[in-house]
């Protein structure tokens, strides 16, 4: 057995020894990974948060309608006859002209401005009109201050008549003159009142609320009343408040129309909007020449999208004929999606929209029957919807076309 030397042995001894350095590299990696580690998680900390104010504190707008269910008895069932009117208001329009003659000073409104009633919508000059007020008022203070004096004179002859020193036929004469004053002052009180309302005669109101249509005459013109073919007016508007659509119907569909029969009303500018009115007036004379008699619906609600002579399509709707307990739900169809063989709607819950599986039944050409899926009183989302996902944050804009 052979033993080795002492140097050998302190080799031996050296080679076994661990290097600092060597020993300190594994520490300082996993301090490294310790690092990377919680850099991570700070970044998907605040992935997280990112993503969830995005989701759940941003609030996207949208555009909303509640479904509403319709009753058995009368209930639209689909579109009998479809045609071609326009929107018309309940007053027709207001052409405005003048009542007393004047030259045009100024108009105070212009085209498309609403204004309510009472509203000033031009001026005439009226320097004219305010010289002959001041006139007729300087008459009425002349009259009452000859009434003053004549009922003077009339007390003094009264005394003289009663002591006996004056005639009858003088008594007689002071009543009369009297008299002929007190007319006078009556007569001067009413060309005072005449002034002051042709005075406010050169200031045209609006006799009504609604839209300016048009102005007929410019500034610096000479406005007289009357006139031909409406010569004399300055100003035409519109009451939008009672706002309905004017349709000629040929006679040959006289039976499919009725009183109080519902229709669905879509202008020709924008057809995804839907507007629900009914008949309230048949005219009774048929144009002989046409061969049609006209037909007026009052629309449901209205809004500033619908303008006077704006062309629109009427559906007119049948009315179901069988009792049952079946109520009928319709929803546009904007509101309704498919993602293969599913169809849903987006309802909105507590400020939060839910996808809503449904099943259609009868359908037009904007709307869309709901056999099952609603029951009637959901709030849908009837505008563009494609960037929505279950649970997101929206807040609804009430649209009323259901």
């Amino acid at each position: 057995m052979t033993s080795n030397s002492p140097s050998q042995q302190t080799s031996d001894l050296r080679s076994l020894r661990i290097d600092p350095a060597a020993r300190q590299q594994p520490r300082a990696r996993k301090i490294w990974r310790a690092g990377l580690v919680t850099v991570f998680s700070m970044l998907v900390v605040g992935s997280s948060l990112w993503i969830y104010q995005l989701s759940f504190s941003h609030i996207t707008q949208v555009q909303i309608a509640v479904v509403e269910r319709g009753t058995n008895e009368g209930s639209a069932v689909g579109p009998i006859l479809s045609v071609s009117g326009y929107v018309v208001t309940g007053d027709r329009y207001i052409s405005i002209g003048v009542q007393v003659p004047g030259r045009i000073q100024s108009y105070e409104v212009e085209e498309g401005t609403y204004v309510r009633r009472g509203d000033i919508l031009v001026r005439l000059e009226d320097r004219n009109y305010r010289a002959l007020l001041r006139r007729a008022q300087a008459s009425l203070e002349l009259a009452k201050a000859n009434l003053d004096l004549k009922r003077k004179q009339l007390n003094r002859i009264q005394e003289l008549h009663e002591e006996g020193l004056i005639a009858d036929q003088s008594l007689d004469k002071a009543k009369n003159e009297l008299a002929v004053a007190r007319a006078k002052t009556h007569q001067a009180e009413a060309e005072v009142e005449l002034a002051d309302v042709n005075l406010g005669y050169t200031m045209l109101k609006a006799p009504t609320t609604g839209l300016v249509l048009a102005k007929l005459k410019e500034a610096g013109e000479i406005a007289v009343p009357g006139g031909f073919s409406g010569s004399g007016d300055l100003i035409r508007i519109a009451n939008l408040q009672d706002l309905r659509c004017e349709v000629d119907i040929s006679e040959v569909d006289f039976h499919l129309i009725h009183m109080n029969q519902k229709a669905k009303v879509t202008p020709d500018a924008y057809p995804d909007r839907i507007y629900t009115g009914k008949v309230i007036k048949i005219y009774p004379q048929v144009n002989r020449q046409k061969g049609t008699f006209k037909v007026e619906l009052k629309l449901t609600y209205s809004d500033s999208i619908l303008r006077p002579d704006m062309s629109v399509r009427i559906g007119f709707l049948s009315s179901s004929d069988k009792k049952s307990s079946a109520q009928q739900i319709y929803v546009p169809k904007t509101a309704l999606h498919r993602i293969g063989s599913q169809t849903y709607v987006w309802t909105v819950q507590s400020n939060t929209v839910r996808k809503t599986e449904v099943e259609v039944g009868q359908t037009d050409e904007q709307t869309v029957q709901i056999s099952q899926g609603l029951m009637g009183g959901e709030k849908i989302v009837v505008s563009d919807s494609q960037l929505l996902y279950d649970g997101m944050r929206v807040e609804g804009t009430l649209d009323r076309r259901l």
